[in-house]
């Protein structure tokens, strides 16, 4: 399991050794077919601040040469805001005065039917982490009722165990993001005090339940703006790393979300600016040329727009953060604060003038694996 992999490693010592690289060491990174995690350190440091335009070439070239000209589209349906964590980043924190709900049978076809007018094929299925209110039995049923709307079908929810994975997988289950939200194991429980997400293990370890049950697409990401995003990305790497030489079937997906304003109030500890951000996104490139990456509504128009032709292969567009927010217009359930409010015909408009082609599809129901 990872989190044996992870406990060998010093956080603070971690940030030391990405602070000392030199620009020599950023060049040879940059020079090198095959990166080790050395030159990963070297590409998210200090020192590589001065190659950014050589590092957006690289990530360009790669991401052209492995994905063409194309950005795929996915939409996220938020089906409860129902959580029992306490983190204190989120504004569906348990703590917080919102109203709760679940979306029932006729609610998540309604939301379905606006989603499907837009034309998505890929929808990503978002709870908060309530096992009572949205558990597997819920999320099975769920995923049963749209599967024939949708041709992929990707999860964001509460860690789960490996013969849950595999449940779902009979029901159509393709991929799962996990956000380790802060691989910081000493400060970790100040950003969850309580609640399930409060234990490190079970969650750093989800990955790994996943890549034994057959789940087809995994996706990590970290939540910038808890810690050093240079030290959260190198445990990112290595975390990448390890799955995919031990789940080598598996595909992988990281996506970058930073902080934005919720009910709760939470204010980063550490800010991430554009430049920084993107240097993060250029270095995973650089890193993994096979690695898909998506960038949500949370980031402004113009950061999205720069970053159509620079690494990202998949965005979001008219995303709504709460439960029903495709029928209705009430803000008060949402998780967070969309940035990018451009609905698909806009965003598709943007991506074609960066001479790109969307993609609505790349999967199918048919290449699933047949269940007896």
């Amino acid at each position: 399991m990872f989190s044996e992999i992870a406990e060998k490693y010093n956080w603070d010592k971690i940030g030391d050794e990405i602070n000392a690289k030199t620009k020599a060491d950023v060049e040879h990174a940059l020079h090198t077919p095959l990166l080790t995690m050395e030159d990963f350190k070297a590409l998210v440091s200090p020192s590589a601040a001065d190659y950014l335009e050589i590092m957006a070439k690289k990530s360009r070239e790669a991401t052209q040469k492995r994905f063409g000209k194309t950005i795929q589209f996915y939409i996220p349906l938020y089906l409860s805001n129902e959580c029992s964590n306490h983190c204190i980043y989120c504004g569906f924190n348990h703590k917080n005065k919102i109203s709760r709900i679940t979306l029932n049978d006729k609610e998540i076809l309604e939301e379905v039917k606006v989603i499907k007018k837009m034309g998505y094929e890929h929808i990503l299925l978002l709870t908060g982490e309530s096992p009572k209110h949205s558990g597997v039995d819920y999320l099975e049923h769920a995923m049963q009722l749209i599967r024939p709307y949708f041709k992929q079908i990707t999860l964001e929810v509460q860690p789960m165990s490996t013969d849950e994975y595999k449940r779902l997988i009979v029901s159509g289950l393709h991929g799962v993001y996990m956000y380790q939200e802060t691989y910081c194991k000493e400060r970790y429980t100040l950003y969850h005090p309580a609640g399930k997400k409060k234990d490190y293990n079970w969650r750093i370890n989800t990955p790994d339940r996943l890549g034994i049950a057959g789940v087809h697409k995994i996706g990590l990401g970290a939540l910038l703006g808890l810690e050093n995003w240079r030290i959260e990305a190198v445990f990112m790497a290595m975390h990448l790393r390890y799955l995919e030489k031990n789940y080598w079937k598996t595909k992988y997906s990281i996506a970058f979300p930073r902080i934005r304003p919720h009910v709760g109030g939470f204010m980063p500890n550490y800010m991430v600016d554009d430049k920084e951000f993107a240097q993060m996104i250029w270095a995973f490139r650089i890193f993994d040329n096979d690695l898909e990456m998506s960038l949500t509504t949370r980031e402004n128009q113009k950061f999205r727009n720069h970053m159509v032709e620079l690494g990202i292969t998949s965005m979001s567009a008219g995303s709504k953060t709460d439960p029903g927010g495709y029928t209705t217009s009430d803000n008060e359930l949402e998780q967070f604060t969309t940035n990018d409010n451009r609905n698909p015909n806009e965003m598709i408009q943007m991506i074609h003038n960066h001479g790109y082609d969307v993609i609505w599809k790349d999967w199918d129901a048919c290449f699933e694996q047949k269940k007896n």
